[in-house]
C-alpha cells in the first residue's frame, strides 16, 4: 500500500510539473515524461513554455523530445548530470576561481631522449616488443577546413612524392609493428570520428581495403555533440532560428575516454591480455618515429600515463607537463595550458615565471597530445567515472560583471586531462624527444595563418612544413646509420621563407620503422649517397639496398634485391611553386607547390 501511495504521489507530482506542456503530455512516453519532469526541476522550463496546444507543431515537438533523449543517452550520467556539472563550472568561472590555487609546481619525472642515441634505440626496440600487447587509438573528429582543405584530414596526403594519406601511413605503421612481433596477434585500432567525419572515414577505409588491415581489427567510435548553454544558470540554448532544437557543439577530444568505456573496447582489450593503449592525433606524420621509444619508457618505468612531449620555449603557445603539489599534501603530474603556466610559476616557483634554462628551453616539456596509458589502471579509472574526465567551460562574457554571454557556450574536455582525476599514487610522466623535427610536425594551420605564425617566430604547423619535415626526418635517419646525405637546399613556399628542403626520401613503414630496421635494410650504409634535391622512393617493403650514388634526379627502389646500383643521374622531379593565376587542387594549394615529374629510374 505504501509503495502504491508513493508511486501515485510521484505520478501526481510529475503530472503537476508537466502542466507547462499545455496538455501536450500525450506526446510523451513514460521514459520521456521522467526526463522532461527532471529537466523542469533543473530550470529548463523555457524549452517547453512556448508550446502551442496539441495538434499544432506536433512533429517539431517530437523532434525536440527525440533530441533531448539523444543528448541524455550520449552523455555519461545523462543530461541532468551535464547540467549539474555545468552549473558548478559556470559558477566557478563567474567567480574567477583558480583551479591551481595553493599548488606548488615543479619539473616532473620523465625521460628526455636524443633521436638515434643508444638510449633511444634501446628504448625503441623495447617499445617495438611492447607493441605486441598494445592497442592504438586515433582521434580524428575534425575536417580540414581550417587548413583550406574540404576533405577529412585523414585523407590528406602526407607528402607529394607518393601521395599516401595520413590514414594509410598510420595503419601501415601499426601493421609494421605487428609484423615485427611475428603477427602473433592483430593489433587493434579504434578511430574516434564525428558526425562530420564518420561516413567519410568509413568510405576511405573501404575504398582502400583498410590499407592492408583486417577490417575486424579497426573499430570506428563516433563522438556525439553536447548541448550549448545560454547563461550562468546552465539553461540549454535553443538553436537560433529554430525553437525546436537545442544548439549543440563538440564536447572535445576528451570524449574518446568515454567512448572507449561505453563501447566496452578498453575493457575487452585489457581482458584479451593487452597492456597498453596509445592515443595519437590525425595529422602528425612523425608520431610513429617516437611512439616506440615512448612505449619503451612506459614499460621500463611502469608509467600509468605517459605523455609524448617535445622541448618548448618559454611562453610558447603549447601546454606544459608539470608536477603540482596540492595543499592537501598530494601531488599530480598533468598538462597545464600555456596561458595558466606563467602566473602559476610566478606565484610559487620562480618570480620571473615561465623562463628558459641554460638549454635554451623551458624545463617544463611541451605536451603534444600523443599519450600512452596502462590498460589496467586506465580501465579501473574509466569504471569509476564512466569515462567522463575533468571538464571546463570557457564562456565569452558580454559584461564586466560576468552576468551574460556574448554567445552560447558548452562544457569541453581534453584527452590529455585524464591524469587530473587519477589517484595521487598513479605513476604519471613524460617522454620528450629533444629533436622536435623527429617527433612532431602537425598540419593544422591554413597557409595564411601559417605565414603569420612564422612571421611571429612560431612554428607554422602547415601542410608545407609537415611534408618537408617528413623528408628531413627520413634523411636524418639515413644519415645517422651511416649514409651520405647532402644537406638541405633553401626553399620558400606559401609565404614561408628559408625552409630546409632535404632530399625527398620516402619509404613504407614495413621497410623500416626504427633505426635497427633501417640498418638491416642497408648492409653497407656508407655506400648510399644522395645529392641535394634528389628523390628516393622505396616502394618494395622487402628491399635490400646495398649501394646507390644518386647524384641528381629520382630513383624508385621496386625490387627486393639485394640491389647494387652505380651512379644514377637523371632529370628527376622538381617541387615548383604554384602559379597563383592557375587553378590547382586543394592538396597543392595548402602546400604552395606541385611536383613536376620529368624522369625517374626504377631499380629492381
Amino acid at each position: 500500500l505504501i509503495s502504491k501511495y508513493i508511486s501515485r504521489s510521484m505520478a501526481a507530482a510529475v503530472a503537476s510539473k508537466l502542466d507547462i506542456l499545455k496538455a501536450n503530455e500525450g506526446l510523451l512516453d513514460a521514459e520521456t515524461r521522467v526526463l522532461v519532469s527532471a529537466l523542469l526541476d533543473a530550470g529548463q522550463e523555457h524549452l517547453f513554455s512556448g508550446w502551442p496546444e496539441p495538434g499544432k507543431d506536433d512533429d517539431n515537438k517530437r523532434r525536440l523530445l527525440a533530441q533531448l533523449r539523444q543528448l541524455d543517452s550520449s552523455y555519461a550520467g545523462g543530461l541532468l548530470k551535464y547540467i549539474s556539472n555545468a552549473k558548478k563550472l559556470l559558477k566557478d568561472s563567474k567567480e574567477g576561481s583558480n583551479p591551481f590555487e595553493g599548488c606548488v609546481p615543479s619539473v616532473p619525472e620523465g625521460e628526455k631522449l636524443d633521436s638515434g642515441s643508444d638510449a633511444f634505440i634501446e628504448l625503441e626496440n623495447a617499445g617495438i616488443a611492447a607493441a605486441a600487447d598494445t592497442a592504438f587509438v586515433l582521434v580524428a573528429g575534425g575536417l580540414g577546413e581550417r587548413l583550406g582543405y574540404s576533405g577529412i584530414k585523414l585523407a590528406l596526403p602526407v607528402e607529394s612524392a607518393t601521395g599516401g594519406c595520413y590514414l594509410k601511413l598510420y595503419i601501415e605503421s601499426i601493421l609494421a609493428l605487428q609484423a615485427l612481433n611475428g603477427n602473433r596477434r592483430q593489433l587493434p585500432l579504434a578511430i574516434m570520428t564525428s558526425d562530420d567525419t564518420h561516413a567519410r572515414t568509413e568510405a576511405l577505409l573501404r575504398s582502400h581495403a583498410f590499407f592492408g588491415a583486417d577490417p575486424a581489427q579497426v573499430t570506428l567510435v563516433k563522438q556525439e555533440k553536447v548541448a550549448c548553454l545560454a547563461d550562468n544558470d546552465a539553461r540549454l540554448a535553443l538553436t537560433p532560428g529554430d525553437a525546436w532544437a537545442v544548439q549543440t557543439k563538440p564536447h572535445g577530444h576528451g570524449d574518446v575516454h568515454m567512448l572507449l568505456h561505453s563501447s566496452g573496447l578498453a575493457a575487452r582489450w585489457r581482458d584479451a591480455g593487452l597492456r597498453w593503449a596509445v592515443f595519437f592525433q590525425d595529422t602528425n606524420a612523425l608520431v610513429f618515429r617516437a611512439i616506440p621509444a615512448a612505449l619503451g619508457v612506459s614499460a621500463a618505468r611502469a608509467f600509468d600515463f605517459n605523455s609524448l612531449a617535445v622541448p618548448r620555449r618559454a611562453k610558447e603557445a603549447i601546454g606544459a607537463i608539470t608536477k603540482l603539489a596540492y595543499p592537501d599534501g598530494t601531488s599530480r603530474t598533468l598538462n597545464v595550458e600555456y596561458n595558466q603556466l606563467d602566473p602559476l610559476l610566478r606565484a610559487a616557483y620562480d618570480p620571473e615565471g615561465d623562463t628558459n634554462d641554460d638549454t635554451g628551453f623551458s624545463p617544463f616539456p611541451g605536451n603534444i597530445n600523443q599519450l600512452i596509458v596502462s590498460l589496467d589502471s586506465y580501465c579501473e579509472e574509466l569504471q569509476k567515472k564512466g569515462g567522463v574526465i575533468g571538464e571546463f567551460v570557457n564562456p565569452k562574457y558580454a559584461d564586466a560583471g560576468r552576468t551574460s554571454f556574448k554567445s552560447s557556450t558548452r562544457l569541453e574536455c581534453m584527452m590529455q586531462d585524464f591524469p587530473k582525476d587519477l589517484p595521487s599514487t598513479a605513476r604519471v610522466g613524460y617522454t620528450s624527444i629533444n629533436q622536435v623535427w623527429a617527433a612532431y610536425s602537425p598540419v593544422k594551420n591554413s597557409p595564411a595563418d601559417a605565414a603569420a605564425k612564422a612571421a611571429g617566430g612560431n612554428p607554422s604547423h602547415s601542410a608545407t612544413t609537415g611534408e618537408l619535415d617528413y623528408y628531413k626526418a627520413n634523411c636524418k635517419m639515413l644519415e645517422h646509420v651511416g649514409a651520405c646525405i647532402a644537406g638541405p637546399s633553401s626553399a620558400s613556399f606559401n609565404g614561408l621563407e628559408d625552409l630546409e628542403f632535404w632530399p625527398r626520401v620516402v619509404w613504407p613503414p614495413a621497410w623500416a620503422i626504427g633505426f635497427d630496421q633501417l640498418k638491416a635494410r642497408l648492409p653497407k650504409p656508407s655506400a648510399i649517397s644522395l645529392g641535394q634535391d634528389t628523390v628516393l622512393i622505396v616502394s618494395e617493403p622487402n628491399a635490400s639496398l646495398e649501394s646507390l650514388t644518386l647524384e641528381r634526379g629520382a630513383v624508385e627502389v621496386a625490387g627486393q634485391g639485394p640491389i647494387v646500383a652505380g651512379t644514377v643521374s637523371n632529370d628527376g622531379w622538381t617541387w615548383e611553386p604554384l602559379d597563383e593565376d592557375k587553378g590547382a587542387p586543394e592538396e597543392e594549394v595548402i602546400r604552395g607547390f606541385h611536383v613536376v615529374r620529368h624522369a625517374i629510374e626504377t631499380l629492381k
